[in-house]
């Protein structure tokens, strides 16, 4: 037992590398931006066109991930994600012209839709009430990725050339693929859910179209895929755009543009643990707690965002101040949200079913970039930025209110299954 606990943290270990990287890679197009667009002459919305087709082509592989993850052993298939991250970085890199960039560069959208399998396999080795901090754990590597790729872009890229970064994260993203291969194991499917944990055999348990049929008719499944169309609008604006506004609009010299991303980027890092964290904590106390907190993160970082935006140009001290506080915030709904998904989802099919929200989160964020970019090339990214974040983040708001509604019952009747086959599974052994 206490040999599998020290693995279960191993396998934490290596998708804690593998989405460290993985999140560089993807969000290097952020701090990359201007000498991209330098590179290849081309404007704001053309930029912003190369991470919508990105995005659009992650969108159309979510299901498919999803249901093959739920059909076949996760962990083999991660291997393969990682590959494909290694080897599309490759093919973005060695592009000669700016159409052959943006569909390259559209490629590794396949390999970004690949996480509902890891959270998948994640949860068969923690039990629901800690799965918030595991997963606001695992969820620090998008903004320490995002500081990483800065580093690396800001730095790295100086010397080497915006190609040659992509060279270094693409050969990463392919030694890590064999790591996972050979490294991680594929878990029983529900082993660590309570009614099952005490039982020494756990019987296999695969992907059916009718139990996936079945999420469609969970109210609380359709509220958060209905919010996750608008939730990440915000993430993707101001992950792609708000370099290229320190630079452009705010005035700041690379020196400034570095120490605010990493006060901001680390701030907002502590974030997911916080929230996930929170998110635990008052779930013991009711099934709607997590809801609560997400929606808490989301409306505050409507309001302080706001604010923050709004202080001149020369108080930058001020300025600083707030984007923290603003970042503390607004993490708080991704571990809440995936762990909700868990609390009233079946294990074989939890990987659908992560697939079909982020399947509407990227089907709506996947404009997010492209629409700010036209946004700010007729007014400016600060109105961009204002307009697309406050007024999603407000919607998402009532959204998780009514998520805080409807989730005791759909996990209620997850417990009430899992205790039916906890039976069936002593039947067996009996």
């Amino acid at each position: 037992m206490k040999a599998q606990s020290k693995y279960r943290w191993f396998v934490v270990g290596v998708f804690f590398v593998f989405m460290l990287l993985h999140q560089a890679d993807k969000l290097l197009i952020g701090p990359l931006t201007t000498p991209i667009m330098e590179h290849f002459q081309i404007s704001r919305a053309q930029m912003g066109s190369v991470t919508t087709l990105a995005l659009i082509v992650g969108a159309i592989c979510y299901p498919l991930w999803g249901y093959l993850y739920d059909r076949y052993a996760r962990s083999k298939l991660l291997a393969l994600a990682s590959f494909l991250w290694g080897s599309t970085t490759w093919l973005s890199a060695i592009a000669p012209t700016f159409p052959l960039f943006r569909l390259t560069r559209a490629s590794t959208g396949i390999d970004d839709s690949s996480y509902p399998g890891l959270y998948s396999l994640i949860s068969d080795y923690f039990a629901p009430h800690v799965r918030g901090k595991i997963y606001g754990l695992l969820e620090l590597t998008m903004p320490i990725g995002y500081l990483l790729g800065m580093i690396l872009g800001l730095f790295l890229g100086g010397a080497i050339g915006w190609r040659g970064v992509f060279y270094i994260t693409g050969s990463l993203g392919i030694l890590l693929s064999l790591v996972i291969l050979f490294g991680v194991r594929e878990p029983p499917r529900g082993q660590s859910e309570p009614e099952l944990s005490g039982l020494e055999q756990v019987g296999t348990y695969r992907f059916n179209w009718a139990t996936a049929r079945g999420l469609f008719r969970k109210r609380t499944l359709l509220i958060l895929f209905i919010q996750g169309f608008f939730g990440v609008f915000p993430w993707n604006v101001i992950v792609y755009w708000f370099f290229n506004y320190l630079e452009t609009e705010r005035g700041y010299d690379e020196n400034a543009v570095f120490i605010t991303m990493v006060v901001a980027v680390l701030v907002l890092a502590a974030g997911y643990p916080v929230g996930g964290a929170l998110g635990d904590y008052f779930f013991r106390r009711t099934p709607r707690g997590r809801a609560l907190v997400a929606m808490t993160g989301v409306l505050t970082g409507a309001v302080l965002l706001t604010i923050t935006l709004n202080i001149p140009y020369a108080n930058q001290g001020l300025f600083l101040v707030m984007l923290a506080a603003t970042a503390l915030f607004i993490p708080f709904a991704a571990p809440n949200v995936i762990s909700t998904v868990y609390d009233i989802t079946l294990p074989e099919v939890r990987s659908t079913a992560l697939s079909v929200q982020y399947f509407m989160e990227s089907s709506g964020a996947a404009l997010a970039p492209w629409i700010a970019g036209m946004i700010a090339d007729k007014t400016s990214l600060e109105s961009a930025m204002l307009m697309i974040c406050v007024s999603t983040w407000i919607l998402c708001g009532v959204f998780f209110a009514l998520v805080a509604y409807f989730v005791p019952h759909d996990a209620g009747v997850l417990r009430e299954q899992m205790r039916k086959r906890a039976e069936a599974e002593q039947g067996l052994a009996g």
